[in-house]
């Protein structure tokens, strides 16, 4: 940020802290970069602004800030050094940061790998929980109050609107405070901020380095806030797959739930302070080391806090003969609904029937019971004889055992095939190529389908993953999908040099690259919009999306030509070619202009372009003449001669003789003498 014209960049508060640079303004104070004269070091120190001296809810939150820092001592936390005022103007001494903010990364890199994501969330978790294990609410977790020193270091800034837990609330009523985009929904409607509120920006803060993209959106803070008051926020996964995003790897279940955990819109469904989140995210980060991005789903149902709804069940009584039964037209209780893990009651839609009575049975006579089997054991069919020759029954015995010994391979074979040997398992065909992965599948009595995809760490024809994954239990001839990479994802750089700047804006998009940073020049012989250069070579194989830089020509420049008559020749031709002018230069005499000045220029008081030619034409000065000798000649003839020289002649007699010679004595100026054409002479006669 540029401190030419900061009134305190050069001064020395109390004696101690000299400002060197600006570093950035809020809507409260100024940062800059200083030097502590006492201790030799850097330090950032926070200026209030000079027009919020005087009012005491701000200067109240510039002291709560430093005081809420300054009982914060971690290593991800930025540390408050001091406190004073200087001419009225509180200030804040603190740690000087040397990196670039977490916005920056994001707008860099995001969205970023699960394990670099929780890298940098972990320390920010880290500094949450010493926060609140202070007693101190941050309110304000947003990117860019969160730093990235130049050794990777996390740390958590800007307490400006952080305050200890039970101290008075500094808002007035419909005013937001924080950042909308990652507002609390709570803060929205009513409630008090707690740990549960800097969980709830953290968590958004999660979402944003795993997608790139911010949850809610809108066309003010009000619309924002609007929607993260009445609208859950998404998984990160299914946002990456709403929005296209292709990569080498995936967000697992467990990392989801952290994200939706900490981002409930309800606050007592969500993580409670930053220990528990600084728990969760150390146990997503060993399970993600561990399997490598694999689905956990006990991880992930372990990571979601208890329902905050109360479930009463009522004791089972004896029903007494008082007691009423349901109407037709009654209704069920209250049905707890979890959705989202978000609680709510809802309705039965349906209502409960009573079961119909058995109707009574009529009695029978004798007769009309006749041919009936009297009971169970009456056999179906009186008229069917069975022999009793004992032959007969042996025969019978050996079909009975037969029968008996079918029916129990039978019942055997059938068990396993319902229990076992209908499943099939899912071999392990990762980094197989094709074929033998299929070969695999087939022998596991499984219907192979294959789909291709890029990859930057799994080679061509490899297979990157199957679906269902490898162990899984399957039925035999299921279908499972064979994911062959087609390596890394890479697209060529096309010509650009020479299109137009439009045209080749287009080549890369429809490459599958993006157009980076375009810089304008100016060429001497390029029409404006070609595109002189490019940041990458022709043909380079490139990542999808990524930005080449374009140099383009913006045409001839314009160049004023500065008006040199009556200066120095040599001068005036020194600075038109330094302007890139092809410089004529011409000479001639001049009776009123000295030699070496410039008569006249052309063309002069215009505008031109390099290489354009201006002339010059350099006086010489006057036109010089020699006195000639006229002595002893008559007057006329001397008058005659110095007149063919264009002189002006005055005849002056210098003789006291009394009779008139008419004979010429001399001349002022003296014979020989050189004077500019025109020039006055005295012709001197006796």
């Amino acid at each position: 940020m540029n401190s030419t014209f900061d009134p305190l960049v050069g001064q020395v508060l109390d004696g101690r802290y000299e400002i060197v640079a600006k570093v950035a303004r809020g809507g409260m104070a100024t940062v800059y970069r200083a030097r502590d004269l006492r201790l030799s070091r850097a330090v950032a120190v926070k200026v209030m602004r000079s027009d919020l001296g005087e009012d005491d809810e701000f200067a109240a939150k510039f002291d709560r800030e430093a005081r809420s820092a300054a009982v914060l001592s971690h290593p991800n936390v930025v540390s408050v050094f001091d406190q004073g005022s200087s001419a009225g103007q509180p200030y804040i001494v603190m740690e000087y940061i040397e990196g670039e903010t977490l916005r920056r990364i994001i707008s860099r890199e995001a969205p970023l790998p699960p394990h670099r994501a929780l890298e940098l969330f972990e320390q920010i978790a880290a500094a949450l929980a010493c926060a609140h294990e202070s007693g101190v609410v941050h309110r304000d977790i947003k990117p860019e109050n969160v730093m990235l020193t130049s050794r990777g270091q996390v740390k958590v800034a800007d307490f400006g609107l952080a305050r200890q837990v039970g101290s008075p609330q500094m808002t007035a009523t419909g005013v937001l405070v924080g950042t909308a985009s990652y507002l609390p929904p709570e803060l929205v409607t009513h409630s008090r901020p707690d740990g549960r509120s800097d969980i709830y920006s953290a968590g958004v803060v999660l979402f944003e380095l795993l997608t790139g993209k911010k949850p809610h959106t809108g066309e003010n803070n009000y619309q924002i806030a609007y929607r993260h008051v009445n609208v859950d926020i998404e998984k990160p996964s299914e946002r990456l797959a709403e929005i296209g995003y292709r990569a080498d790897w995936t967000i697992p279940d467990y990392l989801d739930t952290l994200v939706l955990a900490s981002t409930a819109r309800d606050p007592r469904a969500r993580i409670e302070n930053g220990r528990e989140l600084l728990r969760g995210v150390r146990r997503v980060r060993q399970e993600l080391a561990r399997s490598g991005g694999g689905d956990n789903p006990r991880l992930a149902a372990a990571l979601l806090p208890a329902s905050p709804v109360e479930l009463e069940t009522e004791r089972f009584r004896p029903r007494t003969a008082e007691r009423p039964r349901p109407a037709v037209s009654g209704t069920t209780p209250d049905t707890v609904v979890v959705q989202h893990h978000q609680w709510r009651r809802a309705q039965s839609p349906t209502s409960p029937v009573p079961s119909p009575r058995p109707e009574p049975v009529a009695h029978r006579s004798p007769a009309e019971l006749a041919g009936s089997p009297r009971s169970q054991r009456t056999p179906a069919f009186p008229n069917l004889h069975i022999s009793h020759d004992p032959v007969h029954r042996r025969r019978r015995g050996a079909i009975a055992l037969v029968l008996v010994l079918l029916l129990t391979v039978g019942a055997g074979v059938g068990s396993w095939w319902w229990l076992s040997g209908r499943f099939t398992t899912v071999p392990a065909m990762v980094t197989l190529n094709e074929a033998r992965a299929r070969e695999a599948a087939v022998a596991n009595d499984l219907d192979v389908g294959t789909v291709t995809e890029y990859s930057e760490t799994v080679a061509n024809g490899l297979v990157i993953r199957t679906d269902p994954r490898a162990g899984e239990r399957l039925l035999r001839g299921a279908p499972v999908t064979v994911v062959v990479s087609l390596g890394p994802e890479r697209y060529p750089v096309p010509t650009l040099v020479g299109l137009q700047r439009g045209d080749a804006e287009r080549e890369l998009i429809d490459g599958s690259l993006a157009v980076g940073e375009v810089t304008e020049v100016w060429s001497d012989d390029r029409p404006e919009g070609e595109v002189l250069a490019a940041s990458q070579e022709p043909g380079e194989q490139l990542k999808p999306d990524t930005p080449v830089d374009l140099t383009v020509s913006k045409g001839r420049e314009p160049i004023a030509i500065p008006d040199f008559q009556g200066a120095a020749a040599d001068s005036a031709v020194q600075e038109l070619g330094d302007l890139g002018f092809e410089v004529t230069v011409e000479e001639e005499n001049h009776p009123d202009i000295s030699a070496g000045l410039v008569i006249r220029q052309n063309p002069r008081n215009a505008t031109g372009y390099r290489g354009d030619a201006v002339t010059i034409v350099r006086s010489l000065g006057p036109v010089m003449v020699t006195i000639p000798g006229v002595r002893l000649l008559s007057t006329d003839d001397a008058v005659k001669k110095l007149e063919d020289l264009d002189l002006v002649v005055t005849v002056e007699r210098n003789t006291d003789f009394p009779i008139p010679l008419n004979i010429a004595s001399g001349t002022d100026p003296a014979e020989g003498s050189e004077v500019p054409v025109g020039s006055e002479v005295t012709l001197y006669v006796a």
